[in-house]
């Protein structure tokens, strides 16, 4: 359950106009949201559901302010001096407890100021997230993505979280919690809409360890996602501010971005991808036991393996590689480009220079610019290490259910693509991406 700096995204595929946003956006103006004269929230012209698009050309300017009174968030809540009271009992591993209580509290209480916001919100029963598929589903379609996994340990820790905090918590409140919000269910739903639709302020000081608490910002949270975004938000003391990053014509829609996200974790936190070739930020990832895997393949003796697992807790030692860790692969680079260079060489280099290599705990070492592990110098790099690397893409690519061309068969046939359900569209997009980044590097590494 982690946050980035993100807005909302669509429950699903759109259905028609309906007029309960319209009321929303009334409150919004009230509580002082200005909104450009050039832009409107419309289901016309949008990728999925409600979005903005520009009703005239818009430049490099300001599209509309939100004030800080306007967000919705722990601190601005009717019940934020508990939650601040409380602040030690209500600390979690999501981080996300007091804003999720402040949620839970504004969404029964009758007069809440809030009410209308909550108009502008997807049904909470038809949110799209993968944790919402049933079981068997989510794992026949993303088998091999990754996705099923971070679903179990999401599905685990919110759980564990609303059993052990949140419950407790409104069973002490009874007057401000009505029996039909402790529920685990609308729990599950909340934290989807957090997921997907708030927003995280970034920090002021680097070296801060504490992100800040996520946020529910009126009509920042309307704007899709694009990876090539032409309009980005920017926080001061008084306001959350969207301006335009870009030239938007007239009738274009004004995206915003949740940050550089793969396929794989946009499906994941947002119940949504961008078709193939559309995200420039798309990933592959090869699981780091794999390559350990991999490289055992290769050894043929009893010593050879010992070794081998020596070396591996020499690279464990030195923090490159965990049991749960993965190597990223993107379309144009390797973003865990150091990881994935220290474990192919530690794990190829002879007996003898790992020994020494060993001794000086990694360091001594000149890097050679052979061996810069960019996408466009893998098929430079030494003979061991391309093979090492093939034979971990290999084996990554039978984790998945189905293969490329299957994939490609049904993507290109536009007639056979458009009965697939929309989970089973969205799946194959996100199964799809990772396998041609995947087929890249065998490519790369022939």
């Amino acid at each position: 359950m982690a946050t980035r700096a993100k807005r909302r995204r669509v429950a699903g595929p759109a259905g028609g106009d309906d007029p309960a946003p319209v009321a929303g956006f009334l409150w919004c103006r009230r509580v002082g949201l200005e909104l450009s004269p050039k832009v409107a929230v419309s289901r016309q012209g949008t990728v999925a559901g409600y979005g903005m698009v520009a009703r005239e050309s818009v430049q490099g300017e300001l599209l509309f302010v939100v004030p800080r009174a306007a967000v919705l968030s722990q601190h601005t809540c009717s019940i934020s001096g508990l939650l601040e009271r409380e602040r030690g009992a209500l600390q979690s591993q999501s981080g996300w407890v007091p804003l999720l209580l402040a949620l839970l509290h504004e969404l029964q209480a009758p007069a809440s100021p809030w009410s209308p916001y909550f108009a502008l919100w997807p049904e909470l029963g038809r949110l799209e997230h993968p944790m919402f598929w049933p079981e068997e589903e989510r794992r026949r379609l993303l088998q091999g993505t990754g996705v099923p996994e971070a679903v179990e340990k999401d599905l685990a820790n919110i759980r564990s979280e609303y059993y052990s905090i949140v419950l407790p918590f409104m069973e002490a409140h009874p007057d401000l919690f009505s029996p039909r919000v402790r529920s685990l269910e609308l729990y599950h739903q909340l934290v989807a809409l957090v997921m997907a639709y708030s927003f995280q302020e970034p920090l002021e000081e680097e070296d801060e360890k504490e992100p800040n608490s996520p946020l529910m910002v009126p009509a920042a949270d309307i704007l899709n996602h694009l990876a090539n975004h032409n309009a980005n938000l920017e926080y001061s003391p008084n306001c959350l501010r969207m301006v335009a990053t870009q030239s938007i014509p007239k009738g274009h829609e004004i995206f915003n971005t949740y940050g550089q996200m793969a396929n794989w974790q946009l499906i994941h936190m947002y119940g949504f991808v961008e078709p193939y070739p559309d995200n420039k930020d798309d990933t592959a990832d090869i699981q780091m036991v794999t390559v350990r895997e991999a490289a055992l393949q290769g050894t043929k003796i009893e010593a050879e393996r010992l070794l081998l697992y020596e070396r591996w807790d020499f690279l464990c030692k030195l923090e490159m590689v965990g049991e749960e860790g993965a190597f990223v692969i993107g379309r144009e680079e390797v973003l865990t480009e150091e990881e994935l260079t220290t474990t192919l060489k530690v794990l190829c280099m002879p007996a003898e220079e790992f020994r020494e290599f060993k001794d000086q705990d990694g360091w001594g070492d000149d890097k050679r610019e052979e061996d810069s592990l960019t996408i466009t110098n893998i098929p430079k790099l030494r003979a061991s290490w391309r093979q090492l690397l093939r034979n971990s893409v290999l084996l990554t690519l039978q984790s998945y259910a189905t293969d490329l061309k299957s994939e490609q068969d049904l993507i290109s046939n536009k007639e056979v693509y458009a009965k697939l359900s929309w989970r089973e569209q969205q799946a194959l997009q996100v199964r799809y991406g990772q396998k041609m980044i995947l087929h890249q590097l065998l490519e790369l590494t022939s």
